[in-house]
Order: structure tokens, then C-alpha cells, then sequence
């Protein structure tokens, strides 16, 4: 790994990073509280060094979306290890970026956190996201940022095909908008409610029974 302080020479300000540092300043100025907008920006560094030139279905570099979760969840979880976890969440598993280097650069704290986010397999096979959501229902912090990675997802789930984005709506109706609810992630759990009723409510044949149809949510 580089000189761990080579990032300083290297960083480059992007949307991104500037939507992120201005969302930062506005909530210190509200309410006096304070993060450390120098381990924020390395954190970046590393984000947009480790997925490279990876993009998303939606067409989108992929370090845009882990910085656009930093971005929400600051609303919520306004410390620098949760921005700091946020902005890495996915590199352990979609990166070259080992938890021994995470550590390194960011701590204990961080590397757990990432590491906790991180999906598992078993026996070969991935868990899926809820599965993951389930296994950390202790841990507040780590709850809160896979909501916020969720969002963000499903703000984009056009990418998706109808079938797949059915799939993951009702999913999140399931497990993801009742930890909004107990977190009071209040704004988090009507959007996810919102977007997935729309997606439901178009992707459902007719004469076929769904899950507004039945009663289960409303």
C-alpha cells in the first residue's frame, strides 16, 4: 500500500465530494457539531481509488453511490466513523481493499464496521442484503447506513429489470421499512414505502393477487 499520507497530493474534489463537505458544514453550523472533514476526504480518496472505474447499472461511477450515502446518513448518524464507514461499505467486497489496510488507514472502528457490512457467503452463496440487515439488528450504526444504502438503490431501481425490481421492493417492504420505523428514520421509512407501493403498483398483472392487494401493506 502507498505512503499513507500520499492521498493529500492526490485528492480531487468531484459533485460528489462537494455535495458531501457542504451537507457537513451546513449541519455544523446548525447544530455545532463536528466530524474530521480531513479522515472524510481521505476516505473519498481511497473510495474512488479502490472502485476505480467501476459503475453501476444505473450508468453512475460507483463511488458516487458510497458517497451519496455518507451523504444521508449524516442526517442521522453525524460522526466521522459512521461517514467514514459509509463511504467505504462496499470495498471489502467489491475491492482490492483488505480489512488489514482499512485498519491501517482508518482504525478499529472502521474496519469492523465495514467488515459488518460486508455480505458473507455460506457454503458458497452469498447472504442476501436482508439477511445481512438481520444479522446486525444490534448494531444501530451499521442498521442505519445499510437503510440509507437501500435508499439510495431503490431511488435508482430503474436500472433493474420489472421482475428483479418486484423482488427487491418487497423486500424492503418486509425488513427494511420496519427497521426505518424503529430507528426513526422517519423520512428513510416513507420514502422506501413510497417508491416500493409505486414499483408494486406497476410491476403487479392484472387479476393477480399482490401485496397491497391483500391487505399487507398500505
Amino acid at each position: 500500500m502507498e505512503d499513507k499520507d500520499i492521498w493529500v497530493l492526490k485528492f480531487r474534489e468531484c459533485e460528489a465530494s462537494i455535495k458531501l463537505i457542504t451537507e457537513i458544514e451546513r449541519i455544523f453550523i446548525e447544530t455545532g457539531e463536528r466530524v474530521d472533514l480531513w479522515e472524510i476526504k481521505k476516505a473519498i480518496y481511497y473510495a474512488k481509488k479502490y472502485h476505480g472505474s467501476q459503475v453501476r447499472q444505473s450508468g453512475e461511477p460507483y463511488y458516487h453511490h458510497t458517497v451519496e450515502v455518507a451523504y444521508m446518513i449524516a442526517k442521522y448518524r453525524f460522526t466521522t466513523e459512521v461517514l467514514i464507514t459509509s463511504i467505504l461499505h462496499d470495498t471489502l467486497e467489491d475491492t482490492k481493499l483488505t480489512f488489514d489496510m482499512i485498519y491501517a488507514l482508518f482504525g478499529e472502528i472502521v474496519a469492523k464496521q465495514v467488515q459488518d457490512l460486508t455480505r458473507i457467503k455460506i457454503n458458497g452463496i452469498k447472504i442476501t442484503a436482508a439477511e445481512t440487515l438481520l444479522l446486525s439488528h444490534a448494531k444501530k450504526d451499521i442498521v442505519a447506513i445499510k437503510l440509507c444504502d437501500r435508499l439510495h438503490n431503490m431511488r435508482t431501481i430503474g436500472a433493474k429489470s420489472p421482475e428483479k425490481a418486484r423482488k427487491i421492493a418487497i423486500e424492503t417492504l418486509l425488513y427494511f421499512v420496519p427497521f426505518a420505523a424503529f430507528l426513526a428514520m422517519r423520512d428513510v421509512e416513507k420514502e422506501l414505502t413510497d417508491i416500493c407501493h409505486r414499483l408494486l403498483k406497476k410491476t403487479t398483472k392484472p387479476n393477480a393477487k399482490s401485496l397491497l392487494q391483500i391487505g399487507i401493506f398500505k
